[in-house]
């Protein structure tokens, strides 16, 4: 049974405040839960631009994770109020 994760980092220029940021956060989390994936903010959640993001999916079949994490990426970067920094996609 493979477990996909997939690590964003992530940075939200036009922050001011960790108000505006969770805002931001919430919104993308909203819209990759409609894939039934696990998803946390891990680190930076004390800086007010940057963030990163754990997407987490169990699968039958590690082709069905990729291909779930590859959605939720695509979803991730479609968003016009973020730049994606960097992304990592691990199976275990």
């Amino acid at each position: 049974m493979p477990i996909g994760v997939l690590e964003i980092d992530i940075y939200i220029p036009h922050s001011s405040s960790l108000k505006e940021k969770r805002f931001v956060l919430r919104s993308i989390k909203d819209r990759v839960k409609k894939f039934n994936v696990s998803v946390a903010e891990v680190d930076a959640q004390d800086l007010w631009q940057r963030s990163k993001l754990m997407v987490a999916v169990v699968s039958s079949d590690s082709g069905i994770a990729n291909s779930i994490l590859s959605k939720v990426m695509n979803t991730i970067e479609q968003e016009k109020r973020i730049h994606v920094l960097d992304y990592t996609l691990r199976f275990f």
